[in-house]
């Protein structure tokens, strides 16, 4: 099971703490320094909030985190930020995308945000940036422009289309020196947040439940869009370590069977709610069934002001590599799937990606 870094404490505070092997090689001392003072001087020079900038205004997340930025009475761990600027254009041929676009486009034009035209003119008014397109497709494309002008950036999920894109977005992050995350709400639960911070010792089994996919939402492998909650939760409470995944059908729902290192098995399924259950040496306990959005917030609030992940790139790949295991065990009648061959090849995919949209200069 890999290291995990206490998350309870940095909600409370508002401030992700790292020390030591806690930080990624990659943003060492001296790249979360030099966020900190980016943040500091925009800070300065607004004299009252960092400026965030959001792209894609076809989900209600966007007018959620909005509100809570602009709260006058808003607590420490969220206060000092502002939506300055937003980009609307989002999902053109996603159903549910197309029919909420106009009431969140005027939900931040009522929250006095400025509309732009393009992905460029946002990041130069911005010091920060929330990708909320609806639709994993587009963000690879999206989330380049913002990582070049070294702006970080928080990726609402699903973080891409596919687990190549999600590959190249963070070795686009590498390349170009920029902290990012991505997740979904569901892991920042006060109860789960225990449970991945140590309350009932190592994890041996876990189950998590969520709806699993829109009806007409075609686009994305199938858990990309609402089984991504529960298998982020089981995330949270499991770590990384997964093997292999098994999916079957339950009284007509989906039911994901992931194997661990060190015989610990994990479990998503489908379900109306939100919720699951951990055991681990020490005890059990609940998941949570509560949709945390203000957590969510403190949470990319935190790591804009430190520039440290709360959730690392090898976790995220690998749930990705999870739920594209699980549609190839589906296709497969119930086979059990192996995520390393399924990670291997998306690399390859990533690098032919991020070569034909982010090419090195002078290369052909």
């Amino acid at each position: 099971m890999c290291a995990r870094r206490p998350f309870a404490l940095a909600l409370v505070a508002g401030l992700w703490i790292a020390a030591g092997s806690a930080v990624r090689p990659e943003w060492d001392g001296r790249t979360i320094a030099a966020a900190e003072n980016r943040l500091n001087s925009a800070a300065e020079a607004t004299a009252a909030f960092v400026r965030v900038g959001i792209i894609g205004l076809d989900t209600t997340h966007c007018a959620t985190f909005t509100r809570h930025l602009h709260d006058p009475e808003a607590k420490p761990d969220v206060s000092g930020f502002r939506v300055v600027a937003a980009y609307s254009k989002g999902s053109p041929d996603i159903e549910s995308s197309l029919q909420r676009a106009p009431a969140a486009l005027q939900a931040m034009r009522d929250l006095n945000v400025e509309i732009v035209d393009s992905i460029d003119e946002l990041v130069k008014k911005v010091d920060v940036v929330l990708l909320e397109t609806n639709d994993g497709r587009p963000h690879l494309e999206q989330v380049l422009p913002v990582l070049r002008a070294k702006k970080m950036v928080y990726i609402d999920k699903p973080m891409a289309g596919s687990l190549a894109d999600v590959i190249a977005i963070f070795e686009a992050s590498r390349k170009y020196g920029t902290p990012l995350f991505s997740s979904s709400c569901l892991r920042f639960g006060t109860e789960i947040l225990a449970v991945h911070d140590g309350s009932i010792g190592t994890v041996r089994r876990a189950l998590a439940t969520s709806p699993f996919r829109p009806k007409k939402e075609t686009f994305h492998p199938d858990p990309y869009f609402h089984g991504i909650h529960g298998i982020e939760t089981l995330y949270a409470a499991m770590g990384t370590g997964c093997r292999e995944v098994v999916r079957t059908v339950e009284d007509g729902k989906v039911k994901i069977v992931g194997k661990w290192d060190g015989d610990r098995v994990g479990t998503y399924r489908e379900a109306e709610g939100y919720g699951g259950f951990a055991e681990g040496t020490k005890g059990t306990a609940k998941l949570g069934s509560r949709i945390p959005y203000r957590e969510q917030v403190v949470a990319f609030v935190g790591f804009f002001r430190t520039g440290v992940v709360p959730v690392e790139p090898e976790e995220t790949i690998e749930i990705f590599a999870f739920m594209d295991a699980s549609v190839e065990s589906e296709r497969r009648n119930g086979a059990p799937i192996e995520l390393a061959p399924l990670i291997e090849k998306a690399r390859e995919d990533a690098r032919k990606r991020l070569a034909e949209l982010d090419p090195e200069p002078g290369a052909k």
